[in-house]
């Protein structure tokens, strides 16, 4: 009988013959996830369930399935505390699925080698052919980041709204649970709402088809923007199916570089598309298992400050800077927040702002619907807070209000100048940003990127005022 993880849901994950699929309540108790990510995690499993070779057994612990007979293998799980559970179960496991790169290619890529995302995308493209014409990239390049950056349009973004699920009686029976386990003392984090992200494989199949025909073109140029009529955007909303195991990467790529192919989506937007899934998503995936169990517990910058309630428990309402409070009620409402809210927003504050690394990275995990413990802790300890030191990546994501007022629509209405580091007034992002620098700027000597923020710096005027400013600032 195979094991099959709650992340390992679609077809393709399937080995044949009878299944045992495990739903373990108590998960919910250890740490408080949104209520949205649980009611996916568990509509999901019970949708996978209605397979007739598929048993779903209610456990109160993943160390109950050693009194379970009959289990013999398994998919090598994703997370180390599940491949643990793996092989004290003493259980035949098969390579990794669910990526579109093996451990043999990220070996191939890694050894004796600087761990460049760059890198590694372009060998993948090659390994699996995709947007290659011959021996050279589709449009003579391999990357159009560059026409990818367009702040939102002035009028909102024309694009057909993202696919939502019908709910059902599974829906219902679900909410019911997790009503349940509420009235029993569980805390979630956000609210309940109508269910957002495809949690069957036939309903991911259905969100991915949509997103193909109708927003992909778009995606692109406005990945990057921000815009407070529009959480969505142009943005797929499947990295929750992606990461249930419920579509198989590859063929979401492919499906993708079709469209390109077929001329229904320009190149830049597929490519950039394309380059999250076969190059980012793959890539924090090895670097998970490549940095190790104390990856998470590095601190590079010192910093101790713990989350603000605000912050841990979604309460955008006690935020006055536009930015900030739009992407908290974003993840109280949705489980969500594109990748430039989470980095340059929420990721750009916990930065300037000293947030424990290993804390923030949890609330990460918890909060977003998508989160797992592979996916955050290269994105989170560090691209967004540099507490690895530079082992990912080159240099700290810190940036003044500057940036998010040429990426957004948030700062026309806000209290805030971002154009003003004193007063009551002043920007917490610019501020904070130029406090952040004062604050760290012995550990950025010798970084070569850093050396025009720190000259900068330096012919700051009042930059004492500034970082006693900052440092009283109790609110945002």
């Amino acid at each position: 009988m195979q094991l099959l993880f709650p992340d390992q849901l679609g077809s393709h994950f399937d080995l044949g013959g009878e299944i045992l699929l495990p739903e373990v309540l108590s998960q919910f108790r250890k740490r408080p996830y949104h209520r949205q990510k649980a009611h996916l995690i568990l509509y999901a499993l019970r949708s996978r369930a209605k397979d007739d070779r598929v048993t779903l057994l209610s456990l109160d612990n993943y160390r109950d399935l050693s009194k379970v007979s009959g289990l013999s293998r398994a998919i090598k799980p994703s997370t180390r505390p599940m491949l643990s559970l793996a092989q004290s179960l003493d259980l035949e496991l098969s390579p990794t699925r669910g990526f579109c790169s093996s451990e043999a290619d990220w070996q191939s890529y890694s050894a004796g080698k600087k761990l460049k995302l760059e890198d590694f995308y372009r060998q993948s493209r090659k390994r699996l052919n995709l947007l290659i014409e011959g021996d050279v990239p589709a449009g003579g390049a391999w990357n159009f980041d560059s026409e990818n950056r367009l702040p939102p349009p002035k009028e909102r973004l024309e694009v057909q709204g993202h696919w939502v699920p019908k709910e059902d009686e599974l829906d219902a029976e679900v909410r019911a649970t997790l009503d349940d386990l509420e009235r029993s003392g569980v805390k979630f984090l956000g609210v309940d709402g109508p269910r957002q992200f495809a949690a069957s494989e036939t309903e991911a199949a259905t969100a991915l088809e949509h997103f193909i025909d109708n927003r992909l073109d778009l995606f692109g140029p406005y990945e990057d923007a921000m815009d407070q009529r529009d959480w969505t955007m142009s943005h797929s909303l499947l990295s929750v199916p992606m990461n249930l195991g419920l579509l198989d990467p590859i063929d979401v790529a492919r499906r993708a570089e079709l469209a390109y192919r077929e001329g229904k989506a320009r190149l830049s937007s597929v490519e950039g598309f394309i380059r999250q899934i076969v190059g980012w998503r793959d890539y924090v995936f090895h670097l998970y298992w490549h940095f190790g169990e104390e990856y998470v517990s590095q601190n590079h910058l010192n910093a101790d400050q713990a989350l603000p309630e605000w912050l841990s428990d979604l309460q955008p309402e006690k935020v006055s800077a536009k930015c900030l409070s739009d992407a908290i009620a974003n993840v109280r409402d949705y489980g969500w927040a594109h990748h430039i809210q989470r980095l340059m927003v929420l990721g750009n504050h916990s930065l300037q702002r000293g947030y424990d690394p290993k804390q923030t990275n949890d609330w990460f995990v918890d909060a977003f619907v998508d989160g797992t413990p592979w996916v955050m802790p290269a994105n989170v300890i560090g691209m967004t807070l540099y507490a690895d030191g530079g082992a990912m990546s080159t240099k700290p994501y810190a940036a003044g209000g500057a940036y998010i007022n040429r990426m957004s629509n948030y700062c026309g209405d806000c209290p805030f100048d971002p154009k003003k580091r004193l007063g009551e007034d002043a920007c917490p992002f610019t501020a904070g940003y130029w406090s952040f620098m004062d604050r760290n700027q012995e550990k950025f000597r010798g970084n070569f990127r850093m050396s025009n923020p720190l000259s900068s710096l330096r012919r700051i005027s009042g930059i004492r005022e500034v970082a006693e400013q900052e440092r009283a600032r109790d609110s945002f």
